[in-house]
């Protein structure tokens, strides 16, 4: 018999699925079954078993790798504007399915229905976005000296497979797919096998807004297999991994064997550095959102909190006693503002790192971190007395977990920051502004703030330095990632002299 949570589940994805009898992948413009090892789901607010369905496996994956070079072939034959029409009006869709796909991202991550309603709707947002560039992002006409005609063209790449992560299925959806489908390519979409269901969704709703079966394709399976088929798959012609540094490194490495490059999007360390003349009030209330914002499960989470020594007690006890009021509750409440960890695997490592944290020396200064109800719960938590050396301040927690570190001058804060092995976000909150630009300078990161922290737009680069990634994912830079450059010689000469010589 189902559990309640199993049916409500099903009831949510066949909002978009009517006739489904389980999960699997989306390909060609089909619900396809795996022919793979059971991939079981479980509820993270409850921590019971939901349903299992089957990895997809090579079978699959060649069923979407044929659709997607088919659909693609088509679609890149289109004019630009038409193109655009159509991606535009994928928006639209996803709009009208609001509180569909956020009632489905909810309770298949474990996410907030709050949160996931603002995320479905920068979903309908990255599709607007991009489709606005189809016909404005074009190659250019170079005055060489031969007197030729020289001109380049931004071609698509052909297929692409993107792999995205459990935290935020829907956003990250969006955020790959859209520009790749604006430039022309097909997709290959591989999100975490705990958390498919809404991808299948926008690919079903995108074929709705006019984009062509078979264009988006979604792989319902596990990285080791499924994952590791699309990689090998001679379609695919680039790879876009968002995840854990240790995966990306291995998914790099599987797609340099067929010389395919990659864009990799991976941890963060990220330090929010405090100086003694902010605005507390608002730092404060930034620090909190920085890390406890979707139970600390966000790769550019503020995990470090630098604070001037000066005030350092005051400000930690400040924000320790906002995580204490901040509302831990069942993600389908509208009241909850942090929800469970996604999955038990991550769970035991919070708490691993916690444990790890105060054995270390580090010093709680909030309330306990466990959470009196059943399910994947971690509170949130603040530690203090944090020596930037640690475990807890060196390596990815993706947990409700702040690390208050305690700095002097401008150049020990600046030390602090870039010492880490990742480079992906940061953020300073002083009342200086020449201080703000000079700390923004210099400290190592793809995403840096003044006085705010977790802004982001989909109009604005993405991406990483370091261990956190390579390639940009989002704003006018992510077309460059997902079109390659032709250089055309035309002869305009009456008369040619014949040229010998050799092109390097």
């Amino acid at each position: 018999m189902q559990t309640s949570v199993t049916q409500s589940l099903m009831d949510a994805f066949k909002v978009f699925f009517p006739y489904a009898d389980g999960l699997g992948s989306y390909a060609g413009g089909r619900l396809l079954p795996g022919d793979g090892p059971p991939v079981a789901l479980q509820d993270p607010a409850t921590g019971r078993d939901v349903l299992a369905y089957a990895d997809a496996g090579p079978q699959v994956v060649e069923a979407a790798a044929q659709a997607a070079q088919a659909a693609q072939a088509a679609w890149a034959a289109l004019p630009h504007a038409q193109r655009g029409r159509i991606v535009f009006a994928v928006g639209a869709v996803i709009r009208a399915q609001q509180e569909s796909l956020a009632r489905l991202e909810s309770i298949n991550a474990g996410k907030p229905i709050r949160d996931c309603r603002v995320e479905v709707a920068k979903v309908a947002e990255m599709f607007e976005y991009y489709g606005g560039w189809a016909d404005k992002f074009h190659g250019q006409v170079i005055p060489v000296p031969s007197g030729h005609l020289n001109y380049t063209r931004r071609e698509p790449m052909g297929v692409v497979l993107q792999i995205t992560p459990w935290n935020a299925p829907i956003f990250t959806c969006g955020w790959q797919v859209a520009p790749a489908i604006a430039m022309g390519n097909g997709v290959l979409l591989k999100p975490s096998e705990l958390t498919p269901c809404t991808s299948l969704a926008v690919a079903m709703l995108a074929e709705q807004a006019g984009v062509p079966a078979g264009l988006i394709n979604v792989l319902a399976g596990y990285g080791h297999t499924t994952g590791q088929a699309a990689i090998g798959h001679a379609a695919v012609r680039k790879v876009v991994f968002v995840g854990s540094p240790a995966t990306g490194k291995r998914v790099a490495a599987a797609a340099a064997e067929r010389i395919v490059p990659c864009v990799l999007e991976l941890g963060g360390k990220s330090a929010n550095i405090v100086f003694d003349d902010a605005n507390l009030e608002k730092a404060s209330q930034g620090a909190q959102a920085a890390i406890f914002s979707a139970a600390g499960q966000s790769c550019v989470a503020g995990s470090r909190l630098l604070v001037q020594r000066s005030i350092y007690e005051r400000f930690v006890a400040m924000v320790a006693q906002g995580a204490d009021r901040i509302r831990v509750g069942p993600p389908q409440d509208d009241k909850t503002e942090v929800g469970p960890i996604a999955n038990n695997k991550q769970y035991a490592h919070v708490q691993g790192m916690i444990q790890d944290g105060l054995a270390a020396g580090a010093v709680l200064a909030s309330q306990s971190a466990d959470c009196p109800r059943p399910g994947f719960y971690v509170r949130p938590t603040v530690l203090s007395q944090v020596s930037n050396s640690m475990r807890l301040a060196q390596e990815e927690v993706f947990g409700p977990v702040l690390a208050a570190i305690p700095f002097d001058t401008e150049e020990e804060a600046v030390s602090i920051a870039n010492d880490t092995r990742f480079g992906l976000a940061g953020a300073v909150w002083t009342g200086d502004t020449a201080r703000a630009h000079r700390v923004a300078a210099k400290v190592k990161a793809g995403t840096f703030w003044i006085n705010a922290y977790k802004i982001i737009n989909v109009a604005s680069p993405f991406g990483g330095y370091g261990d956190s990634g390579y390639g940009r994912s989002s704003g006018m830079e992510a077309l460059y990632e997902y079109t390659q450059t032709k250089s055309v010689w035309v002869e305009t000469a009456a008369e040619t002299a014949p040229v010998f010589g050799y092109a390097p």
